[in-house]
Order: C-alpha cells, then structure tokens, then sequence
C-alpha cells in the first residue's frame, strides 16, 4: 500500500530532528562516559543473546567485521568483554560479556530509562506502548532492508557511484 506524501515528508523532517535530539542528550549528560553508545548496544546484544563470534555480532549490530573486532578489541582492554577461541572452530573468536561489561551496560540502561521515564512523563502508558510499538517497527524495517541479504556485508554506495 502506498504511503501518502505528505506522511512521509513529516516522517523524515522528524527523523533527522530524531537524530539531531539524540545527539543534544548525548553531548549534554554524562551518561557514556564509561561506556559509549557503541559499546553499550553491543553489550545488549551480547547480553540478550549470548556470547557470538565476531562475525554474527558485527552481523547483528550492521557492523563490518573490522570495525566489531576493533570495537570489542577496545572492550576487552577497557574489561567490558573477553574473548577466547570457539571450542568447535578454534580460528572464530568468541566475545562474551564480563561481569563489569554487564554491570556497565546495566547501569547506562537504568539510567537512560529513567531519563526517558523523565522526559516522557506526562504521557499515558498507551501513548508510551505506542511509541514503542512504533520504534520496533522502525527499526524492524531497517533491519530488514539492511542487515539481511547479500548484500548486508557490503556498505551501500550512493546511485551515482553504482557500477
């Protein structure tokens, strides 16, 4: 079913003020000083499906493999991780969270809930529920477009660069 226009020019005129108020709340507190956004989604994503090898968590997260490797290296110098070779292919490396990786990741998650419960308090539980529905969908979409084919390993390249 085709959208209307007009939806879709409120939608990206609200995406980028999205993205534009993400960053304000990033550079105004000081909720990653200890652990930057990258490495927070990354630990979540450890955390709800258990330790990976570097490939599937660059997979999951649209990462390219170098950058997860250079990210986890950073991890594992900083304690949030470790990684150890796989028990049935000992040339993959898994990465799994440590304990003060998790205590990290979960006090950024209290944090940010609270600062969104602050922010988001004057609307109702089915505004809240709606709005989350919402962001899942979004982010279900974009997943899917861009983080499953075979194309998924290869960044896009603007039309014009296309050959």
């Amino acid at each position: 079913m085709p959208v209307a226009s007009d939806a879709l020019e409120v939608i990206e005129r609200q995406t980028a003020v999205l993205v534009r108020n993400f960053e304000l709340l990033h550079r105004r507190t000081d909720i990653h000083d200890r652990l930057d956004r990258a490495g927070y989604l990354l630990l979540r994503t450890l955390a709800e499906g258990g330790p990976m090898d570097i490939n599937t968590l660059a997979a999951t997260l649209g990462l390219d493999p170098s950058t997860a490797g250079r990210q986890v290296a950073g991890m594992r110098a900083a304690g949030q991780v470790e990684s150890a070779p796989a028990a049935e292919d000992r040339r993959r490396c898994v990465v799994t969270p440590t304990e003060e990786g998790l205590r990290q990741m979960e006090a950024v998650r209290r944090r940010r809930a609270r600062d969104i419960g602050e922010l988001l308090a004057d609307w109702s539980e089915d505004e809240l529920r709606t709005l989350g529905a919402v962001f899942d969908k979004y982010n279900r979409a974009v997943a899917a477009r861009y983080l499953t084919g075979p194309e998924a390993s290869e960044p896009r390249r603007p039309a014009s660069r296309r050959r």
